[in-house]
């Protein structure tokens, strides 16, 4: 099972200096898989999350693929319906081509109505969007020889997205689930592959219930849940230290010592 992590390509703290150290310091700690966010138009439902500077996917995936020659590259989620699929298509496989087959391409449908609005794309059709550009994708690259350097992560948890990830995917990509969730799902719906993120908080107290989403707690509970996802078939796991405040991101340090615990601890567990 190989382990990702997702870097925060926005706010405050970050800038090219940050997302170099981002990398190097994923690929020194034995990471396989660096993955970014996608937004487009920073509206103010955005900003509250996820402000600027916001650093654009492909474009940044390019570079650091320069960077970290070691580390597999990819998109956890962009937003399928905010671009043209033939455009996608074109700057995915470029990207895969580049990178020597170390793209992975997730997606999902998006969230940010004001967004939706800003770009002009309608909202309420970005689930039937999502299927069509999927659709697109797929029959843009039925007749190239190398498709199959861009896998294809589907996000979503809501029955329209575990039948996309069915249809169209190479893994289904939930995000920040409990286990019992995904264990669930996984139970009902066969998947193509399986290739969650979780996230990344370690805690000195145990989190107890249900709702614990996966990688939130004690390092024991945190390494604990590595070994269930193996279990449950997981190929890759994608770790999250980003939990929604923006001023964390002028701390990295923070988040990459809790990345080193867990992968010194996981070495050896």
């Amino acid at each position: 099972m190989q382990l990702g992590v997702n870097v925060p390509n926005f706010g405050p703290g970050t800038d090219p200096g940050v997302l170099r150290e981002w990398a190097r310091t994923a690929e020194g700690l034995g990471f396989d898989l660096l993955m970014v966010s996608d937004h487009v138009a920073v509206t103010p439902d955005v900003a509250e999350r996820y402000p600027e500077p916001f650093y654009e996917p492909f474009t940044t995936l390019s570079w650091l693929a320069g960077i970290a020659p070691g580390l597999r590259l990819g998109t956890t989620v962009l937003v399928l319906p905010y671009r043209n699929p033939l455009l996608v298509a074109r700057m995915a496989s470029t990207l895969g081509r580049l990178s020597d087959g170390r793209f992975v391409l997730g997606v999902g449908v998006g969230w940010a109505r004001q967004e939706f609005d800003a770009l002009g794309v309608p909202f309420g059709a970005r689930g039937r969007l999502t299927d069509e550009y999927l659709g697109t994708l797929r029959d843009v690259w039925a007749g190239e020889p190398d498709r199959r350097t861009v896998p294809v992560w589907v996000g979503g948890h809501s029955a329209a997205a575990l039948r996309r990830a069915v249809r169209f995917g190479d893994a289904w990509h939930p995000l920040r689930l409990p286990l019992a969730r995904m264990r669930s799902v996984l139970g009902e719906h066969p998947m193509p592959g399986f290739a969650p993120r979780i996230a990344l908080r370690l805690t000195t107290a145990p989190v107890e219930g249900p709702d614990r989403p996966a990688g939130v707690g004690t390092l024991d509970q945190v390494l604990d849940d590595l070994h269930q996802l193996r279990e449950l078939g997981a190929g890759t796991v994608v770790f999250d230290p980003y939990h929604g405040n923006p001023e964390d991101t002028r701390r990295p340090r923070e988040a990459w010592q809790a990345l080193t615990t867990l992968t010194t601890h996981w070495r050896t567990a």
